[in-house]
């Protein structure tokens, strides 16, 4: 079975970075980049199968690099990255109405499944309940 390819696009290289570990945990091959210009000269078609793009970037509107990333492939999915959850009301929904909701995803962003973050919870709250 082949491996799901992502591809992940912020200009903190931090958060490309935490992201990159987490998903290649999960068994899935990743690519990274802070430049968004540089993601514009070497996206190819069938490449990846989601391409995660952060919001708010310099030098390239992201919006603008989702439009250049589905001429190349119109097939490939994309989600957008932000830190704020008006963002997509205020900015995203008004600017491309084509966008939907769904697409935009909330930082930080969890790569523990469902099951490790109820667990962690958990502890958690054990841990919080021997501090005074």
């Amino acid at each position: 079975m082949l491996k799901r390819r992502i591809l992940v696009v912020d200009d903190e290289s931090d958060i490309t970075t935490a992201l990159q570990i987490g998903l290649e945990a999960r068994s899935l091959e990743v690519g990274a980049y802070n430049d968004p210009e540089l993601v514009l000269s070497n996206f190819r078609p069938g490449l990846y199968d989601l391409v995660l793009v952060d919001v708010m970037m310099p030098k390239v509107d992201s919006f603008e690099l989702y439009e250049r990333i589905k001429k190349v492939n119109p097939d490939v999915k994309v989600c957008f990255l932000t830190d704020s959850e008006m963002y997509y009301e205020k900015i995203g929904g008004a600017k491309y109405y084509t966008l939907n909701k769904e697409m935009f995803l909330l930082k930080p962003i969890s790569t523990r499944s469902k099951k490790e973050n109820k667990q962690q919870d958990k502890l958690h709250l054990i841990g919080n309940r021997g501090i005074k």
